[in-house]
């Protein structure tokens, strides 16, 4: 194989986020290869130079190749970087798993429990792929503004201690910081739950509340985060990080955020199928409501933002019934 330097990186998954990572590791010069499994939109890319599907504006620099061939792809690459909507997460690990070098390393940018079976991320992985080297990379970041070069900052979760600091420093440029840590379940139930709050956030500004309304939602909601994270294993300070409340905030108060926007129609009186439809892309937190709110029955979390939004959106629950339902339940200790 290569040297470690002159190693390509691989990133499987040619999506907007895809997309973005696989042009900031390449930005440093070293090759980076990108792989989708439309090999039509593929070829397309690596002729324009770019994803004009899903980030026009972001030019490939010269050390980024896509590659229509998942096989060549991974050939003679040691990390490999997947970047799929958590429903495809598992299927996508099989394919990669049938190639992968024997000494090869995994990090995802999925997040999102597994609907058919409540396990995170690194669980499905670890069960595809046994016990090999592996990473979360998580945070706040819009795949846009990655792609513009502007500056963001964003977390790398791994056990094995190396691996983390690898890719952090792969991934890091002057307008990119990645930091490390080692809670990676804490920096996954992050990433889950932050979209279904997300979504209320959405419905309450979309119904015409104010500012009051969209904090107590983050801050409450945080609460539920770590709720849940704690009793799953995680440490209560993740959540106060980048990939804890950075996340939830930027994806509870930006436009660019697909689970804000699917909120904001839900709250303007759209149905599920009409917001959906209006955004054309996958809206994380439409599935992960229903992954996090039977997770947390199972270990009897308390998480009633979740819950209303879920049953907004899967059982037609009126908005204004759920935001009633919140506000009339019993007065409590705000540490509980």
């Amino acid at each position: 194989m290569p040297s470690a330097r002159q190693q390509p990186m691989a990133v499987v998954g040619a999506g907007s986020w895809g997309t973005a990572l696989a042009i900031q590791l390449a930005r440093a010069g070293l090759p980076a290869r990108l792989w989708g499994r439309d090999i039509g939109q593929m070829q397309a890319m690596q002729r324009a130079r770019c994803n004009e599907r899903y980030l026009p504006e972001a030019a490939f620099p010269e050390a980024l190749e896509a590659v229509a061939d998942l096989r060549a792809v991974l050939d003679g690459v040691r990390d490999v970087l997947v970047v799929v909507p958590s429903p495809a997460f598992r299927a996508t690990l099989e394919l990669v798993g049938r190639h992968l070098h024997r000494d090869a390393r995994v990090a995802w940018a999925t997040k999102g429990f597994e609907i058919s079976s409540g396990l995170l991320p690194y669980q499905v992985a670890r069960e595809v792929l046994g016990t090999r080297p592996s990473a979360v990379v998580s945070g706040p970041t819009f795949a846009k503004e990655v792609g513009a070069g502007l500056p963001t900052a964003m977390t790398v979760a791994s056990r094995d201690a190396a691996f983390a600091t690898a890719l952090a420093r792969r991934l890091s440029g002057p307008n990119f910081r990645a930091y490390t840590q080692s809670d990676i379940v804490g920096v996954e139930v992050g990433g889950a739950v932050k979209n279904v709050i997300a979504i209320g956030s959405g419905i309450a500004d979309g119904m015409g509340f104010g500012a009051n309304t969209r904090v107590a939602l983050i801050t409450r909601g945080l609460a539920e985060m770590m709720r849940l994270g704690v009793k799953l294993g995680a440490a209560r300070e993740t959540f106060m990080g980048l990939a804890g409340l950075g996340d939830l905030v930027l994806t509870c108060t930006d436009d660019q955020s697909r689970n804000r926007r699917l909120g904001l129609a839900l709250g303007r009186g759209r149905t599920l199928q009409e917001a959906q439809s209006g955004i054309q892309q996958v809206v994380e937190g439409v599935l992960a409501s229903r992954a996090v709110c039977a997770v947390a029955e199972r270990l009897s979390v308390d998480m009633p933002i979740c819950r209303e939004v879920y049953r907004v959106m899967h059982e037609g629950k009126p908005v204004r019934d759920a935001v009633q339902e919140l506000m009339g339940r019993e007065m409590r200790s705000e540490t509980e």
